[in-house]
């Protein structure tokens, strides 16, 4: 059984250019492990890959879901196994690339069964987060779930409502029921991979993609997002950058305001990654260089 081959790092940091590298070279394919990239709606604000780069090598779980839907970590894992699955059975090897800890986590951890909630419980939540804000709700869940909401950004609502709905359902932390957890591959199953170039040079990388990300047209999906009146509590709606355009959309904000907040949005996301990777991925091959060839050979000595 070929093991699984798992990238992970920064946003921006050449995750992908790796992944279809690594894919050409050892006839492998590319599985997405982005939260944002499942999002059919923003192409160029999550930087999927392109057309002409999908041509080159199979992409799975990319733009497959529709911004009105809860798509969550469980739901990921459970299509990341039948494709890891699927690619095996052909005899090649998966690739699989994000940004998103918490997929990887669940990958090579495991995912906690958790009980199932009262749908009018996740109505009430919803509707509180839309008109209170997520930080009100955050300093509940401090109040019931210190340990978790400890972990949590103020402003995460998913995770927070998530959190409360367990401990307002079962008396319990969320926290308890992850720790109670098998890894869906195991250890023999997988390599893994992280890319930590250097920080400045990355900030700077961040910023100037953003700039490209107008240019290429993210300012038009994010007017056709907000067309869709989505309720703001969605996942998708805080594709870094959405928010901000979508201010300026409404003439809060000028453009060069709007591109400043989600480039800063974006690195401030980046640097919680950094963090992840060094408190949770110990175990990971970490590779500082940034040229190509020197990271497709780091990740083809992890293979043999």
């Amino acid at each position: 059984m070929k093991p699984a081959f798992l990238i992970m790092g920064p946003t921006a940091s050449g995750k992908s250019a790796l992944a279809l590298a690594l894919a050409e070279r050892i006839d492998g394919e590319i599985v997405n492990a982005d939260s944002m990239q499942v999002y059919r709606d923003f192409r160029v604000l999550t930087a999927r890959p392109l057309p002409e780069e999908e041509a080159r090598a199979p992409h799975c779980l990319y733009g497959h879901v529709d911004a009105a839907e809860h798509y969550s970590t469980g739901r990921w894992l459970a299509e990341a196994l039948a494709v890891i699955e699927d690619i095996r059975g052909r005899g090649r090897t998966p690739i699989l690339v994000g940004g998103t800890g918490l997929y990887f986590k669940a990958l090579t951890q495991g995912l906690a069964e958790m009980p199932s909630i009262d749908p009018d419980l996740r109505a009430s939540l919803n509707a509180r987060a839309a008109k209170e804000g997520a930080p009100a709700l955050h300093a509940e869940l401090a109040r019931l779930d210190p340990e978790t909401a400890a972990r949590l950004e103020p402003n995460d609502a998913p995770r927070i409502i998530r959190a409360l709905e367990v401990m307002e359902t079962t008396g319990e932390s969320i926290a308890a029921f992850q720790a109670n957890t098998k890894p869906a591959l195991a250890p023999e199953g997988w390599r893994g991979l992280a890319l930590v170039p250097d920080r400045e040079a990355l900030y700077a990388a961040i910023n100037a993609r953003f700039e490209t990300m107008i240019e290429q047209g993210a300012l038009k999906e994010v007017r056709t997002f907000v067309a869709r009146g989505l309720d703001s509590t969605l996942p998708a709606t805080k594709a870094h950058g959405a928010p901000a355009l979508g201010a300026h959309l409404r003439g809060e904000l000028t453009l060069a305001q709007a591109i400043e907040i989600g480039q800063r949005d974006t690195r401030r996301y980046a640097k919680r990654q950094f963090t992840w990777i060094a408190n949770q991925m110990p175990d990971w091959v970490r590779v500082n260089q940034t040229s190509l060839e020197a990271r497709v050979a780091a990740a083809e000595s992890l293979l043999r």
